[in-house]
């Protein structure tokens, strides 16, 4: 017994360090990622309301030279439409469920209402990178520019509206796991979405100074 006992110290000790001694290989996410880009959205989602979930979200984006304030705050919003897309989705199969079943009336009606908010939040945040795109061209005027940060401030604002007014239809702590999810869902849309807005707020800052400046110069 004492010799198999130590046989299988024996075993286990060779497997131990055999697993210490193997290198460990870093995940494709962390590999490729751009130092350099990754402390820039670091630094960048510090003001937010958010920051770890903006840290999150942004991190995919850190495998590429980040090109800028712009960049971050159309990648801000392209993480804010699949949120809302995929939200906009688990409602319209939970709102068919309930409207099968035909057992809670009320939650179905307010589920619906959800599933309006969130369209609107899809709809406006896709206004919102349309206008994005068509800021800062070569042959813009300044007072085109500045209408086309208003529109994207407004388009953003409202979509973040809708989304928070997701989360208050379902006011309490004592909810089914359906709701729940839903509400948790529709929170995360608002959260993304919150960034988004700061991080477009602070490029719009940005490029307005730069703007004072040249024709200051």
């Amino acid at each position: 017994m004492a010799e198999l006992n130590h046989t299988l110290l024996v075993i286990f000790l060779s497997l131990f360090f055999s697993f210490l001694s193997t290198p460990v290989e870093p995940s494709p996410l962390t590999r490729h990622r751009n130092p350099k880009a990754m402390t820039y959205i670091e630094s960048s989602c510090k003001g937010t309301l958010y920051p770890n979930l903006c840290i999150r979200c942004l991190s995919q984006y850190a495998k590429s030279h980040l090109n800028g304030p712009q960049h971050l705050a159309q990648y801000a919003l392209s993480v804010s439409l699949s949120r809302a897309l995929h939200t906009k989705g688990y409602l319209l199969q939970v709102a068919k469920e309930l409207q099968a079943i035909k057992r809670n009336k009320r939650e179905y009606l307010t589920v619906q209402d959800c599933v309006n908010q969130i369209t609107d939040s899809v709809e406006q945040i896709n206004q919102a990178m349309k206008e994005l795109r068509s800021f800062n061209k070569h042959d813009s005027s300044m007072n085109d520019n500045m209408w086309h940060i208003s529109n994207v401030e407004t388009w953003v604002s409202t979509a973040l509206t809708d989304a928070s007014s997701c989360v208050y239809s379902f006011p309490g702590n004592r909810m089914s796991k359906r709701v729940a999810a839903i509400k948790l869902k529709a929170k995360n849309v608002a959260e993304v979405t919150s960034n988004a807005l700061f991080l477009f707020h602070r490029y719009a800052s940005t490029f307005q100074k730069a703007t004072m400046n040249t024709s200051n110069s």
